[in-house]
């Protein structure tokens, strides 16, 4: 079993939650609440704000962590989930899957896949440098895209205590992760967050 790296002070407010941060929150509860799921597993929950924010539009979530400081509805270990096969319709975990080394979060995300009947949410921290431009067109509204940062090159990871990963350093591009994830479940699609670029989004489905 994991280990875990922080304790419940590090989800206080001030310190953890920040305008990207709630953008990337926006996000979580789009995607799951579109995929309209009746049971969901949250995998990490951090200050819980997911599951209080799903439960004000109807759905139901169960979270799963190894600190019960946290408050989670199962104790227990991202890479061997107590749970049958198919028992939830949509699992997630956002922000979570770095925080193992990677062969680890591969088993872990093969766990989320097994007991997901349907679809599998995650986000990932995403280190490419891009810039984000926006543009109001009249009649058509607001278009917004990216370009990679001019000179910006991969560099090596090194673990800062938290993260034992990430996308698109030095041995990690995004077509391996793809690639490797998509071996438990196809995926159906990935984005970056604008406002909160750092934040990848991928959706799995069968």
């Amino acid at each position: 079993m994991n280990k875990k790296q922080v304790d419940k002070s590090h989800y206080e407010f001030s310190r953890y939650m920040d305008k990207a941060r709630w953008s990337s929150v926006w996000h979580q509860v789009d995607e799951v609440a579109k995929l309209k799921p009746t049971t969901v597993l949250e995998i990490g929950p951090g200050a819980g704000i997911f599951k209080n924010a799903c439960a004000a539009f109807d759905i139901k979530v169960e979270t799963i962590d190894l600190d019960p400081d946290l408050g989670p509805n199962h104790v227990g270990s991202a890479t061997d989930l107590p749970f049958e096969d198919g028992t939830y319709d949509v699992v997630c975990a956002f922000q979570v899957l770095e925080h193992l080394p990677y062969a680890d979060s591969l088993m872990a995300f093969s766990e989320m896949a097994r007991v997901a009947r349907r679809n599998v949410v995650i986000s990932l921290p995403d280190a490419k440098k891009i810039w984000w431009y926006r543009l109001h067109i009249p009649k058509f509204g607001e278009l917004l895209f990216s370009i990679p940062r001019p000179f910006s090159r991969p560099v090596v990871h090194e673990f800062d205590g938290q993260h034992f990963w990430e996308i698109n350093k030095i041995d990690l591009p995004l077509p391996k992760v793809v690639d490797d994830f998509s071996e438990y479940m196809p995926l159906l699609k990935t984005y970056r967050v604008a406002n909160n670029p750092y934040h990848r989004f991928f959706v799995f489905g069968v």
